[in-house]
């Protein structure tokens, strides 16, 4: 049923080629201060769908399905086009920031795979904190390198080496996603190892 909290997150998903074509040239500040907003906007759309639904007493298998989806569309999105445009290097380590980002995609991909098997055996898996914490660290990493392309000229000097701000910011949080990845992925296997012969 299309209630609000549900046209609000099929908004993020039918926004997601724009996002993309807004990103897709990595040096077109305006292009990417654009992305940044539309960027913003999703996740506050995010924010919304759930607080309504709940608020409203709306909360819909549609909406329970959609929501995550929604989400995982968005991420993977950014991130491929980002690797696919050259953003995701720096300094020290080049182009191995990209690791980070595959470290996220799959296991985004895992845990799909492994809730559709436990909601086939009635077993769900709630979200932990720790979850939630990589979530942010995550959506403040994308926002960041997006920014970066949209203030080419916010950089600063250390070590010889001049960086951008944003960028760095989002490359570093970026790391720190995930690592919380890969262990909040460990406890989703633990659980879901539980219920397998």
């Amino acid at each position: 049923m299309l209630t609000l909290p549900n046209i609000l997150t099929l908004s993020r998903i039918v926004t997601v080629p724009v996002l993309a074509a807004l990103l897709w040239f990595p040096r077109w500040p305006l292009g990417y201060g654009i992305g940044f907003a539309v960027y913003c906007l999703m996740g506050i759309t995010d924010y919304f769908d759930g607080y309504l639904a709940r608020a409203q007493g709306a909360v819909s298998k549609l909406g329970i399905f959609l929501d995550p989806i929604a989400d995982k569309i968005m991420v993977a999105a950014v991130i491929l086009v980002l690797t696919a445009q050259g953003v995701l290097t720096g300094p020290y380590v080049g182009d191995m920031h990209v690791i980070a980002g595959l470290v996220i995609l799959l296991r985004e991909i895992a845990v799909s795979g492994l809730r559709e098997f436990l909601g086939g055996i009635q077993v769900s898996v709630p979200v932990s904190k720790l979850a939630k914490w990589k979530t942010t660290f995550q959506m403040v990493s994308l926002g960041a390198l997006i920014l970066g392309g949209a203030l080419p000229g916010w950089t600063a000097t250390l070590d010889g080496f001049t960086f951008n701000l944003p960028h760095t910011v989002g490359l570093t949080t970026l790391w720190g996603a995930a690592a919380l990845t890969l262990v909040t992925g460990w406890d989703y296997l633990r659980v879901g190892l539980k219920h397998m012969d």
